[in-house]
């Protein structure tokens, strides 16, 4: 049927017609098998690093970031201001303050009374690094992680700071950080993406800030490189199976024709784009057998899953994804990203909070730990983090067991474990009130230099252009920060 549509005159050709033309038939055959194998190969050069990368050594070979998309509060989780609790329900003093301007949410507020935290923290490890009790499992890798105190960031709103921590810049357009990756560096696994993006609900706020497509898109890059999300609900990838009466042999058949086809039409016109669709083409194919074998943790050893917490089994949970991501990387994804919504706490923070490290303290060390009992932390970067921090005054009405905070891109933590980062390290200090940085400032194009640089990458050498201009990731900024590399 599909040889009818294709080349729909056979059909009303006679036999002496046919025998007269079967050379071209044969000709057509061969030219669709042989665009059939260079697409294919063509797939394959489109993994390929760009001439020159890596830039250097590098001491990653691979990425899983874990992005808090909501904004964790650093001074209830990381970063422990004890003296707070002296100035509770007072007004944020000016001098802190420092004229910084506020989002709608609080800009009405007559008074910003300091919200100390309620949970308590306690040393860890050699390091002796001061973590919340909110994370007993992150605690007993603490000797693995390096904490970053001194984040800070330019977006005061959700939207742009995603964003500018993806891009590199707050409107959209960009290409996110995986893509750049995928476009310098390619994959080292042909059957699967080179980039995945996996997403998950929190418990702590179900309803929190969504997710948007382009924020793993690949921009004015070509678009092989931008992010293949699995879903978290039903299957991971639709249409991983033939449909009834047609087998494997038939799709590739098919799959040849149409490359037959899309060949043509890039001789024609070349548009690069349709490349683009041949070598998809040949993934989803390839994607179909590896797929599955990859989603299928039957055969994982019950005290892996145990480790991961009671939550792994839910397919699209934080633990399904952190053991995905494993699964992943372990294939030799190039760049794996969990984005884990619903750290946005205005209001009801202590509550929230304690949602969403039930979701996420205890799979987030059994991923640390899995990586590293099979030898694959040691060339595998993990960062933990959001798009910026909370504030030290509480949005709304203040009591002794509850409270909210707003926006805060003035200072925030985040950390990283694995290849080349130096365990049991915090870095960076902010002041009594955790609001303004004292020392060792790491702004969000500093952090993409130094993820660049552990996969081998210079960043002012990895750029493309556009538009009569050459773009980077950290735009014209960025500096490595060296003192939390190993």
């Amino acid at each position: 049927m599909f040889d009818d549509l294709l080349f729909p005159d056979f059909a009303a050709l006679s036999r002496r017609q046919f025998l007269q033309g079967s050379s071209g038939v044969v000709g057509a055959a061969a030219l669709a098998q042989l665009c059939g194998q260079a697409a294919a190969a063509d797939s394959a050069k489109a993994h390929v690093a760009l001439p020159g990368l890596p830039h250097h050594t590098p001491q990653a070979k691979r990425i899983i970031y874990l992005f808090q998309s909501g904004a964790p509060s650093q001074m209830d989780l990381f970063d422990e201001k004890p003296t707070m609790e002296q100035h509770r329900g007072e007004d944020l003093p000016a001098s802190i303050r420092m004229g910084q301007r506020l989002t709608t949410m609080t800009s009405g507020q007559s008074k910003f009374p300091v919200a100390p935290s309620m949970f308590k923290f306690q040393s860890h490890g050699q390091s002796g690094m001061r973590l919340s009790e909110l994370l007993p499992n992150i605690a007993k890798v603490a000797d693995d992680i390096c904490l970053i105190r001194s984040m800070h960031t330019e977006a005061i709103n959700h939207d742009p700071a995603i964003t500018f921590c993806q891009t590199g810049a707050q409107l959209a357009g960009r290409p996110s950080i995986g893509s750049w990756v995928s476009y310098g560096l390619g994959s080292e696994n042909q059957d699967l993406p080179a980039y995945v993006v996996l997403t998950s609900f929190g418990s702590g706020r179900p309803d929190d800030q969504p997710l948007y497509d382009r924020l793993w898109g690949a921009g004015f890059l070509p678009s092989k490189h931008q992010g293949v999300k699995f879903r978290n609900k039903g299957d991971a990838v639709l249409y991983l199976s033939n449909p009834p009466g047609v087998d494997r042999d038939a799709r590739r058949g098919t799959l040849d024709r149409i490359a037959a086809l899309n060949q043509q039409r890039f001789e024609q016109v070349g548009d690069p784009e349709i490349q683009t669709r041949i070598a998809q083409y040949e993934m989803a194919f390839r994607m179909q057998a590896s797929v599955p074998e990859l989603l299928d943790v039957s055969k994982e050893p019950q005290h892996v899953l145990d480790m991961y917490g009671p939550d792994v089994k839910r397919p699209g949970s934080y633990a399904a994804n952190c053991l995905l991501a494993r699964r992943l990387v372990e294939r030799d994804v190039r760049f794996v990203q969990l984005f884990h919504m619903g750290w946005d706490h205005h209001g009801g923070l202590p509550g929230a909070i304690r949602g969403q490290c039930k979701d996420t303290d205890q799979a987030t060390a059994a991923l640390i730990q899995d990586l590293k009992q099979r030898d694959l932390l040691k060339d595998t970067l993990i960062v933990w983090g959001g798009e910026f921090g909370r504030t030290i005054y509480s949005q709304g009405a203040l009591t002794a067991d509850n409270y909210g905070r707003d926006h805060h891109p003035r200072c925030f933590s985040i950390f990283l474990t694995g290849a080349g980062i130096k365990g049991g390290l915090t870095y960076g200090e902010t002041d009594e009130y955790c609001y303004n940085i004292t020392r060792d400032p790491v702004h969000v194009h500093d952090l993409n230099a130094t993820i660049l640089h552990l996969m081998g990458i210079e960043h002012t050498q990895l750029t493309y252009r556009f538009q009569g201009r050459d773009f980077r990731l950290t735009d014209v900024e960025g500096v490595l920060v060296k003192p939390i590399l190993s």
